[in-house]
């Protein structure tokens, strides 16, 4: 009931309006645009404020995926799967499908998201509990193997770059031992290797130059 108020609802969009709006801009997630816009919610009530920051973080998440289908160029690390098949989409004249299914989509996945945690948050966090070292193995090791399973083309390819994955993961320092493995003396890589500047290092400035390379006709005008 509180929730639904109107003023309540004015805040939701708000939130949802600003976190879009700076979640467009690439290497901005969610997190860092609730630390730019966190200052707008300090004259608001408490639960107001909640309901702000919450549509600030979707908005964010969402936001991201414009650039993914416009430009090639994922916001944040979540809208990387969006470059794949929404900037094909654009390509072809289809960007506006795109926005409107990953509109569609992050409405459908979050309010559906946020029931299930409401809902069965109490029995996941008891077999949450039962997770230990052996299980976190088995579960990381399923990733890797599915990574190579369902990637197209050379199975060799695929297994290079899970490989080559795990040593960049591997960059930063022990949450164990507190040391620093891989980092050569460069103290901006203790913390490791941003998601978002690989990202945007593989996706985004690649797809500049691909642009750059090609035809004055055939590159891709925002």
């Amino acid at each position: 009931g509180v929730a639904f108020t109107p003023i309540n609802l004015l805040y939701a969009f708000v939130g949802c309006l600003l976190g879009t709006l700076i979640g467009v801009l690439p290497g901005i997630g969610p997190l860092a645009t609730i630390a730019m816009l966190l200052p707008a919610t300090y004259a608001l009530p408490p639960v107001s404020a909640l309901i702000m920051l919450a549509g600030i973080y979707y908005g964010a998440q969402y936001g991201g995926s414009t650039t993914a289908i416009l430009v090639n160029m994922p916001g944040e690390s979540s809208s990387v799967v969006t470059c794949i098949d929404g900037h094909a989409m654009a390509r072809r004249g289809r960007a506006g499908a795109a926005l409107a299914v990953a509109a569609l989509g992050s409405f459908f996945a979050g309010c559906v998201a946020t029931l299930v945690v409401a809902v069965a948050s109490p029995a996941m966090v008891r077999f949450a509990q039962l997770f230990g070292a052996a299980e976190y193995f088995s579960l990381m090791a399923f990733g890797l193997v599915a990574a190579i399973v369902l990637a197209h083309g050379s199975v060799a390819k695929a297994v290079a770059m899970t490989l080559l994955g795990l040593v960049l993961g591997l960059v930063g320092t022990d949450v164990n031992s507190g040391h620093q493995r891989f980092t050569f003396g460069i103290g901006e890589l203790s913390d490791g290797i941003s998601f978002v500047a690989l990202a945007m290092g593989l996706f985004g400035i690649a797809e500049i130059l691909r642009n750059l390379d090609g035809p004055e006709a055939d590159r891709s005008v925002l």
